[in-house]
C-alpha cells in the first residue's frame, strides 16, 4: 500500500528538516510526501529551507506543499503597508537569512523561484480519507467553500471541536509538546522552532518520525 508522510511546521529550522529526512523510509516514487507549511520565519536558516524544499520536487513524483500563515504575512509584507506584522512575528530572521545568501540581489532579496514557490503554495490538499491543511477547518462549512483566513489561522475553535468533516484533518499551526490525536484530527506541529522536535507522521498507519 501506498504511504503518506507529512511533515509539520518547519519554521527556519534546516538541520531537523535534514535529519528527519534522513530518518524516513519512504518511496520517493510511490508515496506521496505533504508539508503543511510555515517552512520560514523564526528559525535561522528559512533561505536554506526553501530551496531544499526546491530540490525535493526533482526527486518525488508526488509531492505537495500548503500555505501557512508565515507565507501568508511574507507575501503582505513584500506587498505593502503591513511590515509590523511580520516583522513582530518572527520575519526578521527570514530577512537575515536571505540578507546573508543574496547580498548581491539589487530588486529582490528572495530569488525569483523562491517567489514562484511561495506563490505555488496550496491551502488545502484531500485524499479520500485525509484532509491535510495548515491550521484548520470552520465548522460546518464545505471544504471548497473554507475561507482562507481560517484555513491559515484558525485554532481553539477548531482543536477543540467534535466535529466531523467526513475525513481526519491532519494539521500543524498549533505546537504541541507531542503531536496530537482525537478520532477527527491528527496535529503535528510540535515547535521545532521552540526547541521541541519536527515531526512526520505516516500514513494510515498513524506511525510518528522527529528529529
Amino acid at each position: 500500500m501506498d504511504k503518506i508522510f507529512a511533515i509539520g511546521d518547519i519554521h527556519g529550522c534546516f538541520n531537523k528538516l535534514c535529519n528527519l529526512m534522513d530518518k524516513i523510509d519512504i518511496d520517493r516514487k510511490k508515496d506521496t510526501l505533504v508539508f503543511l507549511g510555515d517552512y520560514i520565519d523564526r528559525g535561522p536558516d528559512s533561505f536554506e529551507v526553501i530551496e531544499y524544499l526546491i530540490d525535493l520536487k526533482k526527486d518525488f513524483r508526488k509531492i505537495i506543499f500548503l500555505k501557512g500563515n508565515h507565507e501568508e504575512m511574507l507575501e503582505n509584507y513584500l506587498k505593502g503597508p503591513d511590515k509590523f506584522t511580520y516583522l513582530n512575528n518572527g520575519g526578521q530572521s527570514t530577512l537575515e537569512s536571505y540578507i546573508k545568501h543574496n547580498r548581491q540581489q539589487r530588486d529582490s532579496i528572495i530569488p525569483v523561484k523562491h517567489l514562484d514557490f511561495f506563490k505555488s503554495l496550496l491551502f488545502y490538499y484531500q485524499t479520500k480519507k485525509y484532509i491535510f491543511v495548515h491550521a484548520g477547518l470552520k465548522n460546518k462549512v464545505k471544504l471548497e467553500s473554507q475561507k482562507p483566513e481560517d484555513m491559515l489561522w484558525i485554532r481553539k475553535s477548531f482543536i477543540n471541536s467534535n466535529f466531523y468533516f467526513g475525513k481526519t484533518v491532519v494539521f500543524g499551526h498549533t505546537p504541541f509538546d507531542e503531536p496530537f490525536i482525537d478520532p477527527y484530527k491528527i496535529g503535528i506541529d510540535t515547535g521545532a522552532v521552540y526547541g521541541n522536535k519536527l515531526t512526520c507522521v505516516i500514513l494510515p498507519e498513524i506511525t510518528f518520525y522527529s528529529s
